[in-house]
């Protein structure tokens, strides 16, 4: 299977972070391997670039894609959130730029026996990195009624979380349920009529869920800023693209911290607790993608880029 994919904000998240020849990046999220691509041209001809993929399928066309300058591309089949252990091993301990895409790529939710879609027929699966053992069908099936709704409501900002966990449980008291359209019949009956007559596919939220907990996606983000912060040389970037308002809450509170100094009380004379900022911000507000690219891309549409350079 190729993994193609159409890179959002490739040339602003790129450009954010100053691509130079002879200096060392990292693309925390490999994917098709846009961002990839245009850092290794744009650090050319003696710039080093670590890409980062759990997804294997990513991993291996990325070795197809890349095969004639594997002297200047270090691949590795990894979360992101064990970046620095990697990167340190391989010579990248201080690097000049790091960019994050994040979500879910293109052939993930277009092929349907990954299971992320629920417009697709599919098993319910959803693991972003096949060597785990926990997929969606088992979240679905045995985790308490109690427990879905709080992941429905907390990972998918789903209002009728009660009633889709309730009418879950339910349906797999009769037969397990083990398919994306099995499940994303059972969400739609859950929410009343009116409510299913306007926005997205009724179902999109409850799979946003079920996808992040699958995959511990908020967890292992904080734990990638982490790391990523702490590979930058002074003056590095890291770069980070969000597609829903948890991810970026949680790109805009880790930056923040970064970027404050001082956390004495107000009415302290002077400073005692010694803070400095780590960081400077270079986007107090996201760039968001263009109208045009939102034309062409409809998947680019919630897409925010938040940048910030480490002092």
């Amino acid at each position: 299977m190729d993994f193609n994919h159409e890179t959002v904000l490739l040339e602003e998240t790129v450009d954010a972070v100053k691509p130079r020849a002879g200096g060392l990046y990292i693309d925390a999220t490999l994917g098709g391997g846009g961002h990839t691509q245009r850092l290794l041209e744009q650090s050319a001809p003696t710039g080093q670039v670590m890409a980062f993929d759990q997804d294997e399928t990513a991993i291996r066309n990325a070795h197809e894609r890349f095969a004639d300058i594997l002297n200047r591309l270090t691949i590795v089949h990894s979360n992101f959130c064990e970046m620095a252990e990697h990167a340190r091993l391989h010579g990248f301990a201080q690097v000049d730029g790091i960019v994050f895409d994040l979500g879910v790529s293109s052939p993930q939710f277009d092929i349907a026996q990954r299971g992320f879609s629920y417009r697709q027929e599919g098993p319910l699966d959803m693991r972003m990195d096949r060597r785990q053992t926990t997929t969606a069908e088992d979240l679905v099936n045995e985790m308490e009624q109690e427990e879905l709704a709080r992941i429905f409501f907390r990972y998918g900002e789903e209002k009728y979380s009660r009633a889709i966990a309730r009418r879950i449980v339910e349906a797999r008291a009769q037969s397990r349920i083990t398919s994306t359209t099995q499940l994303a019949d059972i969400i739609k009956a859950a929410i009343p009529a009116a409510a299913r007559r306007t926005g997205p596919h009724p179902a999109r939220r409850v799979f946003q869920a079920i996808r992040i907990a699958v995959n511990d996606e908020l967890s292992v983000l904080e734990q990638g800023l982490e790391s990523a912060f702490s590979l930058l040389a002074p003056g590095g970037r890291l770069a980070v693209i969000s597609f829903h308002s948890l991810e970026d809450r949680i790109v805009k509170q880790t930056f923040k911290d970064f970027a404050t100094g001082c956390i004495c009380p107000p009415e302290m004379p002077i400073c005692t607790c010694g803070r400095t900022p780590a960081g400077k911000l270079v986007t107090r507000k996201p760039i968001e993608p263009s109208q045009s690219e939102q034309t062409n891309n409809p998947r680019a549409r919630s897409a925010k880029l938040r940048v910030i350079e480490k002092i």
